[in-house]
C-alpha cells in the first residue's frame, strides 16, 4: 500500500460501463514524512475520501477487489483515510 493525499477530482461522461457510479480522484503520492514523490495518479476510491485527506491506496489487481463482484477496470483504489501517522523516532 502507498500513501497520497487527494489533490483534486476527475469527471468522465465517457467511460467503461463499469466505472458508472464510480469516484475518480486525483491523488499526489507522499513519502512516509508526507512530502510529495512522484508523478499525481488517478485513483477510484472506495471509501469516500475528500480534497486534502491523506490516504492510503493499492495498485495492480487488488485495486478491484473492493468492488466485488462488480469488475470494475482499474489499477489503483483508494482503500483508506489516515487519521494519524507516527514516525519511529519522531513525537
Amino acid at each position: 500500500m502507498y500513501l497520497g493525499k487527494v489533490v483534486g477530482h476527475v469527471w468522465a461522461t465517457a467511460k467503461d460501463e463499469n466505472l458508472k457510479g464510480q469516484r475518480l480522484l486525483v491523488v499526489q503520492p507522499l513519502t512516509p514524512e508526507l512530502k510529495n514523490t512522484g508523478k499525481r495518479l488517478v485513483c477510484t476510491d472506495c471509501t469516500g475520501a475528500g480534497a486534502g485527506e491523506i490516504v492510503y491506496y493499492c495498485g495492480g489487481k487488488e485495486s478491484s477487489f473492493p468492488f466485488l463482484p462488480t469488475e470494475v477496470p482499474t489499477d489503483r483504489t483508494i482503500v483508506g483515510i489516515v487519521d494519524s501517522l507516527h514516525l519511529k523516532g519522531q513525537a
